[in-house]
């Protein structure tokens, strides 16, 4: 499937975004969480920028995959380590050991199931991380109402990657021709949700 103007601008304004956020949107987390955040936006604004140079054809890369699994687990880190100090270095441990397994799973030559599995639990931990937390630190007090949007964009970005990975692994929920349709729009939607949130935080 061919990569269509509204589908380079809809990128284009997701790179901004992530460009305006690791500029601008991060002056009040600590260090670590600033780290996180700046990788994970930094990413969102390179993949984007492939995806615009390049087309979807990028996507059946190894490189891509990798890459995409780095924006829920450092986007997840950053959150866990500003507000669940106890379980930092857990946390932490399993990021780094999550996307040390992509990395191998990705390529070393493997037959069986293995990548697909370890993709979706990685993403789905890490997209739970995101979704869930804003809405209990909000619902608790802890961060504004705004906080929930976040949590919002947690579930986006976790819907796109597993749709992605069942797509690779030859299960897919939709087919790749509706999926490549709504990725530019639902990467623009998670990048306005998460922009908003940690503005609110």
């Amino acid at each position: 499937m061919k990569i269509t103007l509204l589908d380079r601008l809809l990128l284009l304004a997701t790179g901004l975004l992530a460009a305006w956020q690791i500029a601008m949107g991060m002056d009040n987390f600590s260090t670590l969480p600033i780290i996180a955040y700046t990788v994970g936006f930094g990413v969102l604004l390179i993949a984007g920028l492939l995806l615009i140079i390049l087309g979807f054809d990028v996507l059946n890369s190894p490189v891509v995959v990798i890459l995409s699994t780095v924006i829920p687990l450092s986007l997840s880190l950053g959150l866990v380590w500003e507000y669940i100090t106890e379980y930092r270095t857990i946390y932490l441990a399993f990021a780094i050991l999550g996307f040390l397994a992509i990395i191998i799973t990705r390529f070393i030559p493997m037959k069986n199931k293995l990548p697909v599995i370890v993709l979706a639990v990685v993403h789905g931990i890490a997209g739970m991380v995101i979704f869930l937390m804003p809405f209990l630190l909000s619902f608790t007090g802890r961060t504004p109402p705004g906080f929930v949007l976040v949590g919002v964009g947690g579930a986006l970005i976790g819907l796109g990657g597993l749709l992605l990975s069942f797509q690779k692994g030859g299960k897919p929920i939709f087919s790749r021709m509706t999926i490549l349709k709504i990725l530019p729009g639902l990467l623009l939607i998670t990048t306005v949700a998460f922009v908003i949130g940690f503005a609110a935080a």
